[in-house]
């Protein structure tokens, strides 16, 4: 059983009556929408996305949708990563920074058409940093939240239900790529894509009034392969080294802290927000850097609220932004953003909630 408030300013996803009939015993605040964080039964969830197939209500990546004529434009503003070569159908990973080189958001860019693209984002407010700069910089685009949720199909298995709902095509889409499609006629985007390291797909409901619809549509055709419902998992994220932006990263953390490098053009134009502190950092080269840590222990630690310390030698060196018990591993483990002093296989304490634990840092990811 669950009591959330009502209120104007949380909205609901279009998915959101399966999930409750699904089962849903938690959610989250995100992007000012509710997002289901479980079933009930998480070892279970997790081993149905590691093992088979599973599916997720992620509405909350929402989509800022820039269209017009300065469309294109405007995205290579908000990206500091080449587009010149992007084409329609393609989706890219970004790094969205400030004029400081701080990263805040990391949203897959999908370009439609050469006036029409999408920032499937992460959990800040991307549509009112996207407006302002399209006025700051008096661009012919008009900068909106369309009417467009996500739903998530996850697992080694997912080819297969996917492929039951449109068609063998599904199984050569390349990653990151997508099609504008139809279930019947549900009008739908479908990427290879997805936050989890199992390989997927999202289908991008673009009627919110038919979700319910459409998970049901997926759960039939996932039945015969042990479908059920989940969320993005904790536990296989972290074991896998996938950044959550805001959970991993603060006020001052740059993409070069966070294994972002590769997603950084540092010859894009000036005019590129952050691109100028980004070179700089760059040349004189990052303070921190993100790394695993392995925690002593057969019992899993209680994570708490915040980040936890890390000390090496007495030495405060950094945090941990995060702590899952490894299914697979039989560990606590976790990310560091430490200094760069430290490095792979030098022994820390972290400052647990619970008590202090003994670890040794790894590089990343876990498996």
């Amino acid at each position: 059983m669950y009591t959330i408030s009502p209120t104007a300013r949380m909205r609901k996803s279009p998915f959101f009556d399966a999930t409750v009939a699904e089962g849903a015993s938690s959610f989250t605040s995100y992007n000012h929408m509710l997002m289901p964080t479980g079933y009930g039964h998480p070892e279970e969830e997790y081993w149905r996305l590691i093992e088979a197939v599973s599916m997720w209500d992620v509405a909350v990546e929402r989509q800022i949708q820039l269209q017009g004529r300065d469309a294109a434009a405007l995205a290579q503003i908000l990206c500091p990563r080449d587009l010149t070569q992007c084409t329609a159908g393609d989706g890219k990973y970004v790094a969205l920074c400030n004029h400081a080189g701080t990263i805040i958001n990391d949203p897959i860019l999908l370009k439609l058409s050469d006036q029409r693209y999408w920032l499937s984002i992460a959990d800040s407010d991307i549509l009112l940093w996207a407006r302002a700069i399209a006025a700051e910089r008096g661009l012919d685009v008009e900068v909106t939240e369309p009417d467009v949720s996500p739903l998530a199909v996850q697992g080694p298995l997912s080819d297969d239900v996917v492929a039951a709902i449109f068609g063998d095509w599904v199984r050569t889409l390349k990653h990151f790529r997508f099609r504008e499609t139809t279930v019947g006629d549900i009008p739908v985007a479908l990427a290879r894509s997805g936050w989890s390291k199992q390989g997927g797909f999202e289908i991008y409901l673009m009627d919110g009034t038919r979700g319910t619809e459409l998970w049901n549509i997926v759960r039939e055709a996932g039945a015969p392969y042990g479908i059920g419902p989940g969320n993005p998992n904790a536990c296989e994220r972290i074991e896998n080294g996938l950044l959550s932006w805001g959970g991993d990263t603060d006020d001052e953390t740059n993409p070069f802290e966070v294994r972002m490098e590769r997603y950084v053009d540092l010859n894009v134009p000036d005019d590129v927000i952050g691109i100028k502190a980004l070179r700089q950092i760059k040349a004189k080269a990052p303070k921190r850097h993100q790394l695993g840590v392995i925690l002593d222990g057969e019992r899993p630690h209680v994570p708490g609220w915040d980040w936890m310390g890390i000390t090496m030698d007495g030495t405060r060196i950094g945090d941990m932004t995060n702590c899952v018990w490894s299914y697979r591993l039989k560990a606590n483990i976790g990310f560091a953003l430490v200094s760069v002093e430290a490095k792979p296989g030098d022994t820390v304490t972290v400052n647990m909630p619970d008590a202090p634990a003994s670890g040794r840092l790894t590089t990343l990811p876990f498996l």
